[in-house]
Formats: structure tokens, C-alpha cells, sequence
């Protein structure tokens, strides 16, 4: 007997020293994860530990599958901090990250730009932290100067300017970025190319918006997109699109330019635009192969295209008069003409084609001609990672028998009902009750937001959840433009948004946009977070999505269901945003139930050090 008290003795101080060793093993964890230094490694959605916290999905094997707002499951989620992403990562895109692609081992066609096209991370490998600014990160410079100046420490990243210096794309010009207006194919400046474009049309005056027929544009493979940048001035918006290939960081430039722009490639799959979208499609040395695959690069902007569209073409082929120059220009002349394509114009080393009205040359096609028209089952509008087709979208009915878009000039398209509302089965009426709501809804935003801003602190928009476009219609008046975003399963509004003049993009909420980090100066949330809940996805991942794209001093306006609110307000600290307002919303049949507004504006913060005040 005594001999085992005395074992039981000498045993309990080392059972004690080991259950401390855990305790400050675990301790050191929790702190050192909390710790937001800008070297910590960043934690990893998918895990037990996060889920614990509502992150990830949900409907996992822990069983999380009921709504985390307005239930106990985030009344004890208090975080104090989020850990800041690696240095390495204040350019992160996780949809467009090579790093990710070449750590999963995923097999691409190179040929075929699959490296350039969206490729989100699994749960497991997203990472669940703070996207930090660079290094002496300042406020922007504001539109308008910015078009043509910017700080150099925001994009610190001057290859560019030396990679393009005889095409004044950009120069280095000590702690800022000039934007002379050159380009590839226009070294003395955009203004005077956009002019000739106008020119060779017999445009009124040399405008290029044809007394407001000509209102949307594709720029493919823009640089820097001082072309859209210059036909702003005409009332003309376009869409700049490039990838994130060798010439990295150009769309990150164009969006702290405060000019549209949006990251993506012509590849394999449909570019996230309904059909019948844009007025002009242009391409200025951009060095795309577009006799590829039957030509099915040049079908998809016939797809982009409205009837009686424009696709201006500056390159090598439209006049140099080498052998392997004349060859691709025989060879595309060939595939345009079998399109329906007709010259409008070429001179200037640059060829103007343009699309038929109706659908009377496609059915006067020899039968058998090739590229073949598009099968009735196939939806030209239906394009969230849709692969491309090698066929031409034919016209409706209707639109076959009107011999055009039947859109208003701009500015009137913004407010005139489209003739493709019918095609939603939505009346005029209800487009306009809708546009004249949201006019209303804006004006109680700018109200509020009023003693916070000033006047031009505002450019770059993105309505998440943007419907019909109304609350972007609501800002005609104001210097800003505004990324308008539909839902990739939902109706098709985004046609609508298109025929009244304005920008967008089709997109799913469960992953990251396809933007670089800080390129937004305000997000509009209307129930978008119910929306995702819904459907299972986290609501943490999108905060911190929201985070990564929204600039530092930027605004977010939240207007969604009150327990949405309650929900969010535990992540301010965490997340460095600070509460501006928080309103009833006015009561409307649209409305939810209990709906509210909140508006939140993100301090400026810096790696290791306390956020800004300002």
C-alpha cells in the first residue's frame, strides 16, 4: 500500500507540468494566429477549427446546414483579429492565380489560354486572412486626374513603361505613373485614333458615339486601356478585357485609373457577357490568332455584337504585305465573309467590319457553309463557364424582323424600356417602377453617406446585385461608373443592363471576382448575403472578398435583413471597417421583411501598425 501512494505522489507534478505545457502550447497558437503581423502564415478555410467559426461551407460533415444569422451559431463569434496575408499576396486574385495552378498540378492547354482562365481554390486551400496593402499605400488620386496619373507605390510596378516605352503606354515619373494616352497602335495618343475610328464610319463630326447609337464596347487585349479611358469623353463606355499573362498588372492600372476594366481571356469558354451587347468590338494589336478552331474566338465577339456591330481591327495583317501576313489576311477576309461580315472601312492600317441587320444572309448561305449556325437548344446567353461554340448566333424572330437592336440613342436608352424586357416577360411598367424605386433608394444613400464623403471620393462601383441596373441608373448624374453584377443562376437582367447602356458582369458570389485587390471605391450588397446563405455558401468568405477588392477609406452599403446586420457587425474589428450608419429601410413590396441599410467604410491600415484614422 505505501509503496504505490508514494508512486501516485511522484507522478501528479509531471501530469501537472504537462497539462501546462499544453495549455501554453495552445495559448501560443491562438495569439500567434491572431497576432495580424504581416509575415504570419495564413490559416486555411476547410478546417475544423474554422468551421467551428461558421467558415467554409456549409452542409459539410460537421452538419452546419441551417442559416448562422439570427442564430446561436454567430452570437459567439467574436474575433478579434484576422490574420494578414504574406507580403507576397497584395496582389491576390485566387481565381487567377498561377501559384494555385501550378502547386495543384492542374493540367491546361497552353495554346488554348486555359492558364488564364478562371480556376478557383478548393475549401481547403482558400486562405482566410487580410489582403494587405503595399507598402506606402495612399487614398488614389481622383477621377478625373486620375485617368492620367496615379501613385506609384499603390502598383508599384514600372515594367511597363520601360517593356513599352516607344508606344507611351505609361512613363515612370518618380513617386507617380503618367498615362501619355499611347497605346500599341497609337503612339500619339488614343484621342486622335479614337477620331480616325469615327472618321472612317462618316460618324457626325468624327464622334464616335454616332449621336448616341453607339454607346457600348468590348476593347479585347486593351494594355493599360487608355482607349476606353479617351471614349469616355464621348459618352462611350467600354468594357477593357485582358488577362493576367506577361503584361501583368495592366487591368490594375486601368482600375486605379478609375476606367472600366475587367480580367479575362478569349480562351475556351463564353466571356461572361449575354449576347448582343456591345455596338463595337475592338482589337488593336492584340495579338490574338483568330483563325483558330474554325474561328471560334472571332464567333464569340459576332455573339458580343449587336446587329449592325462593328469590329475595328488594327494589326500587322490589315496592311503589311509579307507572305505569312497576306496568307492570315486571306484566310480571315474568307471566314468574315462567310460570317456576313461586310468591309465598312479599311485605311490607316486598320479595317472596320460590320455585322448584318438580320438574319437574311445567314439562310442565303450555301448549305453546309462553314462556320454553321448555332443549334436552336443553344442559349446565347447563358455563359457562366459555358463553353465556347464554333457557330454563329443567329437573330431572334423579332429581331430578324425589326433589322436591329430597336434601342433608344443614349442618354435616353438609360430610362427607355428595352424591347428584351419581353423576352423576362417584365412590362415596361415594372421597369419603370423599379427604376423609379431605386432612384429613391439612392438618394437615402447619398443622404447618408454625405457627411462622410466628399464630392469625388467616389469612381469605380460595383452593384452586386444590380437586377435590372437600376440602382446604377440612378447615378447618371454623378462621375462614377458602376460594375453591375447578376447572378450566374438567376435571371438574365444583365441583357437589360447592356441595352440601357451600362457595364456588367455575369458572377457567382461563392467565389472570388475576377479584380485585382483595392479596386472598388464602393460595394452595394442588396440581399446579397440572404442570397448566399441560401445557397449554402459562407458568408466570411464574402466579407473578406469584399475586403479584398473594396479600396481603404471606401464605403459598402449593405441593405439586407436585420439579423444580415446583426451578423456583420462582429467582423468589423476583424476586418478594420468601421459602422457609418445604420437605417430602417423604407418599407416597399420589394422590400424583405425587417429589411435595414448599413453603410461601412474600411480604415487604411498598413502591415504591423494600427489602421489609419483618416
Amino acid at each position: 500500500m505505501r509503496g504505490r501512494n508514494d508512486g501516485g505522489q511522484s507522478k501528479r507534478p509531471i501530469v501537472l507540468l504537462c497539462v501546462m505545457v499544453v495549455c501554453l502550447c495552445l495559448l501560443f497558437l491562438y495569439f500567434s494566429g491572431s497576432n495580424g503581423q504581416a509575415g504570419s502564415a495564413a490559416l486555411e478555410y476547410g478546417t475544423k477549427f474554422s468551421r467551428s467559426l461558421g467558415w467554409g461551407s456549409y452542409g459539410d460533415d460537421d452538419g452546419l446546414e441551417e442559416s448562422i444569422f439570427g442564430t446561436g451559431d454567430a452570437d459567439d463569434v467574436k474575433l478579434k483579429s484576422f490574420p494578414v496575408c504574406d507580403d507576397r499576396h497584395s496582389e491576390l486574385i485566387p481565381c487567377l492565380d498561377r501559384n494555385l495552378i501550378y502547386q495543384m498540378r492542374m493540367k491546361l492547354d497552353l495554346n488554348l489560354m486555359e492558364h488564364y482562365e478562371r480556376h478557383c481554390p478548393p475549401p481547403e486551400r482558400r486562405l482566410n486572412c487580410l489582403i494587405p496593402p503595399p507598402h506606402g499605400y495612399k487614398v488614389p488620386i481622383k477621377w478625373p486626374k486620375s485617368r492620367d496619373i496615379v501613385w506609384k507605390a499603390n502598383i508599384p510596378h514600372t515594367h511597363l513603361a520601360h517593356e513599352k516605352s516607344d508606344q507611351n503606354w505609361m512613363i515612370d515619373a518618380g513617386e507617380k505613373i503618367k498615362f501619355p494616352g499611347g497605346g500599341t497602335h497609337f503612339h500619339h495618343g488614343a484621342d486622335k485614333y479614337i477620331a480616325n475610328i469615327a472618321n472612317m464610319l462618316n460618324f457626325k463630326d468624327n464622334n464616335i458615339n454616332n449621336e448616341g447609337m453607339l454607346r457600348t464596347v468590348l476593347d479585347v487585349g486593351c494594355g493599360v486601356a487608355s482607349f476606353g479611358g479617351y471614349l469616355l469623353s464621348s459618352n462611350v463606355i467600354a468594357m477593357s478585357l485582358a488577362p493576367n499573362d506577361v503584361h501583368q498588372n495592366q487591368i490594375q492600372f486601368a482600375l486605379e485609373r478609375g476606367i472600366p476594366a475587367y480580367l479575362g481571356v478569349l480562351g475556351t469558354k463564353r466571356l461572361p457577357y449575354p449576347s448582343r451587347s456591345f455596338e463595337l468590338a475592338h482589337c488593336s494589336r492584340c495579338r490574338i490568332d483568330w483563325l483558330q478552331r474554325d474561328g471560334i474566338l472571332l464567333l464569340e465577339l459576332d455573339r458580343l455584337l449587336r446587329p449592325g456591330g462593328y469590329f475595328a481591327y488594327s494589326s500587322p495583317e490589315a496592311y503589311a504585305q509579307d507572305e505569312e501576313d497576306r496568307r492570315i489576311w486571306k484566310e480571315m477576309s474568307s471566314l468574315v465573309e462567310r460570317m456576313c461580315w461586310k468591309i465598312a472601312e479599311k485605311k490607316n492600317q486598320t479595317v472596320i467590319w460590320v455585322k448584318p441587320l438580320n438574319n437574311d444572309c445567314y439562310r442565303s448561305r450555301t448549305p453546309g457553309t462553314n462556320p454553321p449556325l448555332c443549334k436552336r437548344g443553344n442559349d446565347p446567353d447563358s455563359v457562366w463557364g459555358v463553353p465556347m461554340e464554333a457557330c454563329i448566333t443567329p437573330y431572334p424572330e423579332q429581331m430578324h424582323r425589326e433589322g436591329g437592336s430597336g434601342l433608344a440613342p443614349w442618354p435616353a436608352r438609360l430610362t427607355t424600356p428595352p424591347p428584351r424586357l419581353a423576352d423576362l416577360h417584365v412590362t415596361a411598367d415594372t421597369f419603370e417602377k423599379d427604376t423609379e424605386m431605386w432612384q429613391q433608394r439612392v438618394d437615402k444613400y447619398w443622404s447618408l453617406l454625405r457627411p462622410k464623403i466628399k464630392p469625388d471620393a467616389i469612381r469605380n462601383i460595383m452593384d452586386m446585385k444590380a437586377n435590372f441596373g437600376s440602382f446604377a441608373a440612378a447615378l447618371k448624374e454623378k462621375d462614377v461608373w458602376v460594375m453591375n453584377v447578376v447572378q450566374h443562376d438567376g435571371p438574365s437582367t444583365l441583357k437589360i443592363i447592356y441595352d440601357r447602356g451600362l457595364m456588367g458582369s455575369i458572377h457567382d458570389w461563392c467565389e472570388a471576382f475576377s479584380t485585382y485587390p483595392r479596386t472598388y471605391d464602393l460595394l452595394h450588397a442588396w440581399t446579397v448575403f440572404s442570397d448566399l446563405d441560401k445557397r449554402g455558401c459562407s458568408a466570411e468568405d464574402l466579407l473578406l472578398e469584399m475586403d479584398r477588392i473594396l479600396r481603404p477609406t471606401g464605403f459598402i452599403i449593405v441593405r439586407d435583413k436585420g439579423s444580415v446586420i446583426e451578423f456583420i457587425k462582429k467582423y468589423l474589428n476583424a476586418l478594420h471597417w468601421e459602422a457609418v450608419s445604420v437605417v430602417e429601410a423604407e418599407s416597399s413590396p420589394e422590400s424583405e421583411e425587417n429589411e435595414m441599410i448599413f453603410i461601412i467604410r474600411k480604415k487604411l491600415w498598413q502591415p504591423g501598425g494600427l489602421p489609419d484614422p483618416k
